[in-house]
């Protein structure tokens, strides 16, 4: 029973409620929608890798839902040139992309990766949820697994404050087979309309931009500028570089009073994605901390910057969100 003699339930000022989705590609979907009472209202889908799908703060959507909206794990297939990830790609807050590839598809070996992996497909063996006086946890775990091959699993903790809107990703990532696996992770989140549009401003504390192609060049001096809708628009994506340890990535919107911000280790994840797409319907910024650069896992290895876990190894994980209003 609250302690708060005003409510007759926990539920009439913040906590977790599960659904199930009717119809459509996301039937049968497990998902949790968390409150905090403090303007957070995101949901967090247990069959796609526990990762927050909506997100609203003060009742203003703060992320970008892509066409194909939630479509269930059972249809997900790479598809034999590696791009069935975007029938599937949601996008909402956070996709989880890797831990076996990240970036574009790629050969390694006579084994086909796809883009971004399949982690983001997995649903969660576990999920539970915990409350106390300070904050929400979610806590899931997911299994990379495959026999004769890698077995990794990640063991993820989302923390939502009930005393500040900050919300923070925990990630585990063990190593649980016999032989050493390389592990590659990004965190595609993606930001959308309303606190995404031409008059949003898009602050990042980095020291050097570096465009990934001849297409993003063509814009360089205007990285952080965004575009109305462009009908046609073709992707533009920059690495940025960070001299300071922690990175700090800034979107706000006046005409909605908010923003967000997200912080992370520059140690932990040494590369940022910017990706600039700002065409009609498909208008999203996405912030993305990442282990690697985007060209692939066996471009990666070549160039000896993949990252491995011994066999019993983990490695942490961490990346923290703020939403704040502009007064």
């Amino acid at each position: 029973m609250s302690k708060n003699k005003y409510i007759g339930h926990p539920l009439q000022l913040s906590g977790v409620e599960e659904y199930r989705l009717l119809g459509g590609k996301g039937d049968g979907m497990h998902l949790l929608r968390i409150r905090n009472g403090l303007g957070i209202d995101m949901t967090v889908c247990a069959d796609r890798c526990c990762d927050i799908s909506e997100l609203y703060f003060d009742g203003s959507r703060m992320n970008y839902t892509s066409p194909s909206g939630y479509v269930s794990p059972q249809y997900f297939q790479e598809g034999r040139d590696g791009f069935g990830f975007l029938k599937s790609f949601n996008c909402g807050l956070i996709t989880t992309c890797g831990l076996q590839n990240i970036g574009v598809p790629n050969e390694e070996n006579g084994k086909l990766h796809g883009l971004h992996g399949t982690i983001g497909n997995i649903p969660a063996d576990h999920i539970y949820y915990e409350t106390d006086e300070e904050a929400i946890r979610i806590h899931a775990t997911m299994r990379d697994h495959i026999m004769f091959g890698a077995k990794l699993t990640l063991n993820r903790t989302i923390t939502v404050g009930l005393t500040d809107n900050l919300i923070s990703i925990e990630d585990t990532v063990t190593n649980e087979g016999s032989g050493e696996e390389a592990a590659m992770l990004l965190y595609h989140i993606n930001v959308g309309y309303p606190l995404l549009d031409e008059t949003a401003k898009l602050e990042i504390n980095s020291d050097q931009v570096i465009p990934r192609d001849d297409r993003a060049a063509e814009d360089l001096d205007t990285w952080n500028k965004m575009l109305k809708p462009v009908p046609n628009f073709v992707e533009q994506c920059y690495y940025h570089k960070f001299a300071e340890k922690t990175a700090k990535v800034r979107v706000s919107n006046e005409s909605i009073g908010k923003g967000l911000e997200l912080s992370f280790d520059t140690s932990v994840f040494p590369e940022f994605t910017e990706w600039k797409m700002m065409g009609e319907y498909d208008y999203v910024l996405g912030i993305e901390p990442c282990t690697n650069t985007l060209e692939g896992r066996n471009a990666i290895g070549e160039k000896k910057q993949l990252q491995y876990l011994a066999p019993g190894q983990s490695k942490k994980y961490t990346a923290e969100l703020r939403l704040f209003r502009i007064k």
